[in-house]
């Protein structure tokens, strides 16, 4: 199994009036009770639109307040699913996307270290790939 992050940006979500919000966390609720009996879901939420919240913590432990600086896009909300491939993550954006009323954008988590295996498959590659 593999971990799939499906995500929105903030924004992307933008309803004409209150019926029609409550319409669509309805159907992201049944949307996430879905994936929940589906065995799939891992973790998920909006984030608060705030950017004065927002803090960054640089490499040298520095915290500044406000949101990062280069970001022109931010994240409005996100799930994180455990499926079988890339196409079941598709079809659960495709479920995403029809409940919130917004595309979706799906990324592949690389594999999680374990004590035997502390630079999993695939994170040098992926490394490899980022810098050509």
């Amino acid at each position: 199994m593999t971990k799939y992050l499906i995500s929105f940006r903030e924004g992307a979500m933008d309803f004409r009036d209150e019926e029609e919000l409550v319409e669509v966390a309805e159907a992201g609720s049944a949307m996430t009770r879905e994936a929940m009996e589906a065995g799939v879901w891992v973790f998920g939420g909006g984030l608060k639109g705030d950017h004065e919240d927002a803090s960054v913590v640089g490499a040298d432990g520095v915290v500044t307040d406000g949101p990062y600086p280069e970001s022109k896009e931010h994240i409005g909300g996100f799930i994180v699913v455990d499926v079988a491939s890339r196409e079941e993550a598709l079809e659960w954006a495709a479920k995403c996307a029809a409940a919130c009323r917004c595309a979706q954008e799906v990324r592949e988590f690389l594999p999680e270290p374990t004590e035997d295996d502390p630079i999993p498959e695939g994170v040098i590659e992926n490394f490899r790939e980022r810098r050509s």
